[in-house]
Parts: C-alpha cells; sequence; structure tokens
C-alpha cells in the first residue's frame, strides 16, 4: 500500500505551497513519510515561513485527523519518518533572508511569531505522538541550524555516512532559536550542548554516533533501507518500547516555557546585532547560495 497525500490536498491546508507532502507507506505498520523539499523559487531548503506553517498544519491533522492519512479515529500511523527530496541538504536551517528583512525593518513581532512557529513544530514533533507513534528523522546531506533541531525532535535519528551536522548560528552572533539545548541535553550534557552551540564546528555523523546523539550509521544510499529495518525490528516489541519512550519523555522532555524564554531571548539579541554581524549574516547567505550551486554541479556531473 502506497497512498499519496500531499499536504496540499489536506482540507486544511488550502494554502499550501507544496514544500511538505505526506504519504502512508505499509512496511511492517503502517508509516507516515514525510518529505521536505526545497524552496521553489531559490532551491534552497530552509525553513521558511510557508514551509514552518505547512509543518503546523501536518502536525495538527496528524493529532486530530489521522483518517486524513489512511487511518480510523483515533489511530494515527505508527511511524512517522521525516527525509529531505535535496540530495544535498537535509536542512540549511533558518530562513536568514527573511531574518534580515525583519531586523532591517525593526520588525520584531514578525521575526517572534516566525520562531514560536518553529518553536511549536519542534515541540509538536517530539511530544505530541509519544502515546501513539515514534518518530524517525532520515538525515542525507547537511543538518544546520534548524535542520539539526529538527533531526533532533525525533525519536530516532538515522544518518548516513557522508552527512554532517552543525549549528552555525553564532557566526553571526545569534544562537539556535527554538529547542536546541533541550534536545540536546536529552543526550548529552548541557556543557557539550553549550560547546556544539557555540564552536562554530561542522560534525560528522560518525561523530555524532560516537557521543550518542545520532542512534544509528548506514551507508550512503542506504538511508531508507536502514529506517525500514528499525521499523521491522522495533515493531517486534512495540508496545513495550512505546512505554519507554513516554518514560523517556516524562523524564527528560522538551520544555515549551523554556523554549518561550529561549525565542524572547533570541528576538532580543537578533534586533540588536551590529553592523559586522550583519555583514556576516549576508556573507553566510552568499556561501550558503554557492554551495548550493556547487552541490547541484557535482550531482549534475
Amino acid at each position: 500500500m502506497n497512498m499519496l497525500a500531499p499536504l496540499s490536498a489536506f482540507p486544511s491546508a488550502s494554502h499550501a505551497t507544496g514544500r511538505v507532502s505526506a504519504h502512508v507507506r505499509q512496511l511492517a505498520e503502517k508509516t507516515l513519510w514525510v518529505m521536505m523539499n526545497p524552496n521553489p523559487e531559490t532551491s534552497v531548503q530552509n525553513f521558511t515561513p510557508d514551509i514552518v506553517e505547512e509543518f503546523g498544519t501536518l502536525i495538527e491533522t496528524l493529532k486530530h485527523s489521522p483518517e486524513t492519512f489512511g487511518g480510523m479515529p483515533p489511530s494515527a500511523p505508527a511511524y512517522a519518518v521525516i527525509q529531505s527530496s535535496h540530495a544535498a541538504y537535509f536542512s540549511q536551517g533558518g530562513d536568514l533572508s527573511f531574518f534580515l528583512e525583519c531586523i532591517r525593518n525593526r520588525d520584531a513581532k514578525r521575526l517572534y511569531d516566525y520562531s514560536i512557529g518553529c518553536l511549536d513544530v519542534l515541540h509538536g514533533w517530539s511530544t505530541k505522538f509519544q502515546d501513539s507513534m515514534t518518530t524517525i528523522a532520515l538525515v542525507e546531506g547537511r543538518a544546520l541550524g534548524g535542520g539539526f533541531e529538527l533531526a533532533l525532535s525525533a525519536d530516532y535519528l538515522v544518518a548516513t555516512e557522508g552527512s554532517s551536522f552543525g549549528f552555525p548560528e553564532i557566526m553571526f552572533g545569534l544562537f539556535p532559536c527554538t529547542g536546541a539545548m533541550g534536545l540536546l541535553t536529552q543526550r548529552v550534557s548541557p556543557r557539550v550542548a553549550e560547546r556544539m552551540m557555540t564552536n562554530k564546528r561542522v560534525y560528522t555523523a560518525r561523530e555524532l554516533f560516537d557521543m550518542g546523539i545520532v542512534d544509528e550509521i548506514c551507508q550512503d544510499g542506504e538511508g531508507v533501507l536502514a529506517v525500514e529495518r528499525f521499523i521491522e525490528n522495533h515493531a517486534k516489541r512495540r508496545k513495550s518500547r512505546l512505554k519507554v519512550q513516554q518514560a523517556r519523555q516524562r523524564f527528560a522532555g522538551l520544555d515549551y516555557q523554556e523554549g518561550v524564554q529561549v525565542v524572547e531571548d533570541w528576538v532580543e539579541i537578533a534586533m540588536q546585532l551590529s553592523p559586522d554581524e550583519i555583514r556576516s549574516m549576508e556573507m553566510l547567505i552568499m556561501m550558503q547560495q554557492s554551495e548550493l550551486q556547487a552541490a547541484q554541479a557535482r550531482l549534475a556531473a
């Protein structure tokens, strides 16, 4: 069974731009496969306000109307997988051009609303389905900033050998704007999380596996197979594993109010960026575009 259900077809998502699509696969258990698509205008795989809104719609639809995905209320898919359709990037993170626009226009409210939307997505993906579903992130390529956070919000993180992760925000005077600290400290100590959020490093999948952040590494090109194997094994003792998953969330779940405080702090700092920091953000935007063009050239070769 492979029931296609593009987000643009959902009754509650009539304004969707098509950057998030979902379909149900019948693996060992019914699995919702969520695909992130690049911005059609720029080809950049990042979190624009549109894709954040689409993710929010997806989460609410999955929580309150699981029949949209072929289930009968209150039955939802047993597993959900997030993957990127971009061959080189899971996600480049936040929409830096949007950040600059808000900062230059002194529009703190618009920036705050966007960041709260990102928090709602991370918190929703991390906590709303613990009673019925296990979420999986499949990272192939780079997961930066908010993309790294989204991967961390899943219950199980699969990464291909060539993938990499990092938080570049400190390069232009900012820091991850939503759940990085809370999500990382489910897997490592607060000190290690702080270091990762401020040292500008890009980590390999192998390094993060050794640190206990990535749950499984597979060969490049074998990510889907690795996810299917995980689901097949997990489903054999699914009820017990769900209870352990719920206990983990009770013990170390993502704190929404702390996330709101982080958003408020982030917006405050963003509106105070210096001219040098603004130039650094502009340079990073150009670097991202150059990297994207280089990646596209390699794929075309």
